[in-house]
């Protein structure tokens, strides 16, 4: 809860905002006001605001709006945006060439084969109809972990390593029924019944999991062209050669499930997988070649050339502190998705009034927004309707909190009611 201080300046700080803002023709009182905010806050952390009517045009919120912040996994925004742009209605799940009785394929980079929730096996059910097949499994150039991740997270589900062909969403799952359940299977005899404070080996698929445990634990494994091969021998029950090329041809592919479906779980579960694997996704929509960073150079150099701040996007998930956006990028990718989206389907990729439980049982929602948390950092960045019935374009980020995350987001939730009740 937040304490007799700290709700008596967001309340004066919106009344002052209120006050003093409405038309963009306003913008410089807003900035005044700024410089107040800026001093409150210097002891506690860094605060950006901007809240736009894309109707009007009117900026009616501008705090730090021009500043960079961390984004965390509100950077899975700008990939929803990039995956939209690139990827068809469904997803791209193989590309092959057929030469007499033999399949010559590769990966696209799609991540739901064989995924624990999506349980898809597509892929799986065409070569397993093919007399003879040889994959190429070196078109993917990215690295397996990304730029600024956390060395000491490679054990925990939500930093799992991306490729060409992942398969079971390159996760192991451990769990306790009728004595210890691996999935997959392949790597039963890679648990040690152990209570030890990893879950993994950091170089090895050695895997920690003592059998008192009653909860399921999901943990990422390391990937090789060797270990992925062989989960795929298993699964389509055929031996796989391996070759360095493609021969020489057009290549067909093979469509899976809607891309939505996969782009709303990614959004409503933050899941940092499927946000950097469909970067890798749609990189092989510009080339051959796989890699995260040839889609963000792609849609930073063209479809979002007219950012007014450029910003430092090195991965799909927000999982790296490098990541740098400023609330007004934000805000103008925001604008861009409600301007090529309809807003029925824009609506189902956002969170309803994902700030608290206490906002979400709110009967109408009011914000559709994508949150975002790495430590001392939380950003909220979405649409907010007013009670006049206005949608409004906002970004909120809080950088370099030492308080818990809570009291930061039941801030966010005070400030975005005022807004709400207030237009």
């Amino acid at each position: 809860m937040l304490n007799l201080f700290e709700r008596a300046f967001f309340y004066l700080l919106l009344a002052l905002l209120i006050s003093a803002c409405g038309a963009s023709k306003k913008l410089t009182s807003v900035e005044k006001n700024n410089s107040l905010f800026g001093e409150q806050q210097a002891e506690n952390h860094f605060v950006g605001l901007l809240v736009v009517d894309p109707v009007s045009k009117d900026t009616l919120y501008a705090i730090n709006s021009k500043k960079y912040f961390i984004p965390a996994s509100t950077t899975k925004i700008v990939t929803l945006y990039t995956a939209l742009k690139l990827l068809p209605e469904r997803i791209p799940s193989l590309k092959y060439i057929a030469q007499n009785d033999t399949l010559y394929f590769e990966g696209t980079g799609d991540p739901t084969q064989l995924h624990p929730h999506f349980k898809d096996s597509t892929v799986i059910r065409f070569l397993h109809k093919q007399k003879n097949l040889v994959w190429h499994p070196n078109n993917y150039q990215g690295e397996l972990l990304g730029p600024g991740w956390a060395w000491e997270d490679y054990q925990y589900y939500y930093q799992v390593e991306r490729g060409a062909l992942p398969l079971y969403g390159n996760v192991a799952q451990l769990y306790q029924l009728n004595g210890l359940q691996v999935f997959p299977d392949y790597f039963k005899n890679s648990v040690i019944d152990l209570n030890y404070p990893k879950n993994r080996e950091i170089e090895a698929n050695t895997f920690y999991y003592d059998s008192e445990r009653r909860d399921t634990i999901a943990i990422p494994f390391r990937t090789d062209s060797t270990l992925t091969k062989k989960l795929l021998e298993a699964s389509v029950q055929k031996p796989i050669i391996s070759k360095k090329a493609m021969p020489e041809g057009e290549k067909s592919v093979v469509f899976s499930i809607p891309s939505d479906s996969v782009y709303k779980r990614m959004m409503h579960e933050s899941d940092n997988f499927l946000a950097d694997q469909l970067l890798v996704l749609s990189s092989g929509m510009l080339s051959d070649t796989l890699d995260g960073k040839k889609a963000r150079t792609y849609i930073l150099e063209n479809e979002l050339a007219d950012l007014k701040q450029p910003p430092r996007w090195v991965d799909g998930s927000g999982l790296s502190r490098y990541n740098l956006f400023t609330p007004e990028s934000m805000v103008q990718v925001l604008n861009k998705l409600r301007k090529e989206i309809p807003q029925k389907r824009l609506f189902e990729f956002f969170v309803p009034n994902a700030i608290s439980d206490t906002i979400t049982n709110q009967k109408v929602p009011y914000i559709y927004a994508k949150s975002g948390s790495v430590g001392n950092n939380y950003s909220l960045n979405g649409y907010l309707l007013t009670q006049s019935g206005k949608l409004l374009n906002f970004s909120f980020m809080n950088n370099h909190f030492t308080v818990p995350s809570s009291v930061v987001r039941e801030q966010v939730q005070d400030v975005l009611k005022q807004i709400h009740q207030a237009h």
